[in-house]
């Protein structure tokens, strides 16, 4: 659960549907100088590839699913508990991505997107020296051990699970011929990508998660922040982009 409070005001927002907001996002991602999901490289369906990535970008949430219909309450003001407070529960966390990643057995691309936004989410966390290009916008200001606190040990395990989920994933793949190319570096990298882009975009719309570029963050649409690494026309060709507020979004 997402939740942003206000002095008396709460906030609270679903994963899933925060997830759906990002998939409206991808959607509608791409304009004459940044291009849409499934166009960073020659691909025979250009269109399927893109309906599943965006697919997978809507549902990279969906192993909260259960949680959120019966969510835990916080001791302090007896409302479902927000991220941080879950996400203090290192196993439970890693069962929910395992939850996710079984529910869409006929769709391969899609689960190897979820996995690789859950891979680069821990290796922050566990990992000696993860590609800087793959830093989620949460962790843009602040430490990645605020947001997943704990030892290394069991996050370096899952990682090395989704290693092994990613193999049988891009071997399906690699196994037909109208998807074999789905799983090159020029489709996956900026894809990839992409999905956390708007998942970080979907948090500064649904909380106070994604930090202010500066001053204090507000959350809910409000705050400037930046996007970094953001494929333009390919995976080689990235900027950052500023995000600005237009007008108070909340209503």
């Amino acid at each position: 659960m997402l939740k942003t409070q206000r002095g008396e005001h709460v906030w609270l927002e679903t994963q899933p549907d925060h997830g759906q907001i990002a998939g409206y996002l991808a959607a509608h991602w791409g304009n004459d100088q940044f291009r849409s999901a499934g166009n960073y490289a020659k691909v025979a369906d250009s269109g399927r590839l893109r309906s599943e990535t965006v697919f997978a970008i809507a549902e990279h949430d969906n192993g909260w699913w259960e949680w959120e219909a019966t969510p835990d309450l916080s001791d302090r003001d007896s409302l479902p508990m927000g991220l941080g407070e879950v996400l203090k529960f290192q196993q439970a966390g890693m069962d929910r991505w395992r939850n996710g990643l079984r529910r869409f057995p006929r769709n391969p691309y899609a689960n190897l997107l979820i996995s690789h936004h859950a891979y680069w989410l821990y290796a922050a966390r566990a990992l000696p020296d993860p590609d800087p290009a793959f830093t989620h916008p949460l962790f843009w200001k602040g430490s990645p051990e605020k947001i997943y606190p704990g030892s290394r040990e069991e996050p370096l395990n899952f990682i090395a699970e989704l290693e092994r989920l990613q193999s049988e994933w891009t071997e399906t793949l690699c196994a037909d011929p109208a998807t074999i190319d789905w799983v090159a570096p020029d489709h996956l990298l900026p894809h990839a990508r992409l999905l956390q882009l708007c998942d970080g975009m979907s948090l500064a719309l649904c909380s106070a998660l994604i930090p202010a570029k500066s001053g204090e963050t507000k959350g809910l649409g409000e705050d400037e922040f930046e996007l970094h690494d953001v494929p333009r026309s390919s995976w080689n060709d990235r900027v950052t982009l500023r995000i600005m507020p237009r007008g108070n979004r909340v209503t």
